[in-house]
């Protein structure tokens, strides 16, 4: 199910997977391919993971099958998983028409969230490793700055949108958007040409779904950063997309710590104040606030 050893560096560098971390790959890779019940259980996972492949909106979770593993391949088990996986990916994306350079740059999340590992523990493994079970699936793509899910509106979300006159219920067709770090600023003409991708790139290879709105889940919608970062910010400039339809009710303090800072346990009062952004998101904790994931959303049709 995975690749030989001569031919695996050059697909792991195909998924950006980090220089230093290729041989200690290759070298594991063989070990899990020569255990019958290592082989056994990549071969679980990856039937996990495709399972139901076009319910949108029910993702498998892998975790307890991830945690099966020997426990001295933990960190990296599933990186083989995904790579098992990407001939079935890769068949999906074809099937569906997707460019092949769309597809390369979705899966290269994966080389991305085995860096922010590194960077947070010093260490091969994958960050995020749950989240990723999108990108092989097909659910999520990477469309210049942005990445868009494929998704379904929730019983309280729909709501909202009706009220405001689009045609949405409980279970109609929307988009999530997410915002990779590694990726260079947000700036408004990036996000401008991803949107702009997105509303080409989905009615031509998901016609059957018609999303009617882009929603966004983020501690970057937080209105309490108004308080803190200049007008004309980045930051603030991506919020005015969206009508924010609510705060979150819960404290979500580790959410800006870790995108920010790379780790979320760090104590607060060590956050460093390089940037207006660390400024802001340290002082609001040293002074007691607290932050929260925003909620927030706005048409797919170009208005």
């Amino acid at each position: 199910m995975l690749p030989d050893a001569d031919d695996l560096p050059e697909l792991l560098l195909d998924l950006t997977v980090p220089h230093e971390d290729i041989n200690a790959l290759v070298a594991q890779g063989q070990r899990v391919t020569a255990d019958p019940g290592t082989r056994r259980l990549l071969a679980d996972c990856v039937e996990e993971l495709f399972r139901e492949p076009e319910d949108t909106g029910r993702i498998p979770d892998l975790a307890d099958l991830f945690a099966a593993a020997p426990a001295d391949l933990s960190d990296i088990f599933p990186v083989y998983v995904f790579l098992a996986a990407l001939p079935h990916t890769r068949a999906h994306h074809r099937a569906r028409g997707i460019p092949a350079e769309i597809s390369r740059r979705t899966l290269a999340d994966l080389g991305r969230h085995i860096a922010v590992h590194r960077r947070r523990h010093g260490r091969t493994g994958v960050q995020a490793r749950r989240w990723l079970v999108r990108h092989f699936r097909g659910e999520l793509y990477q469309l210049g700055r942005l990445q868009f899910e494929r998704a379904r509106l929730e019983q309280r979300t729909a709501p909202l949108l009706r009220a405001a006159g689009l045609d949405a219920a409980p279970g109609t067709p929307c988009l999530n958007l997410h915002i990779p770090d590694y990726h260079g600023p947000l700036t408004p003409t990036a996000s401008d040409r991803s949107l702009a991708m997105a509303r080409a790139f989905f009615p031509l290879h998901f016609p059957e779904e018609r999303p009617v709105a882009v929603l966004c889940h983020s501690w970057l919608l937080d209105t309490q950063l108004r308080r803190y970062l200049p007008a004309g910010s980045n930051i603030l400039r991506f919020q005015e997309r969206f009508r924010i339809a609510r705060d979150g009710a819960e404290p979500a303090d580790t959410e800006p710590v870790q995108f920010v800072f790379g780790d979320p346990d760090l104590p607060v009062a060590q956050l460093p104040r390089r940037t207006t952004v660390e400024r802001a998101i340290g002082d609001h904790l040293r002074a007691g606030g607290h932050w929260y994931v925003g909620h927030g959303w706005f048409p797919f049709s170009a208005e």
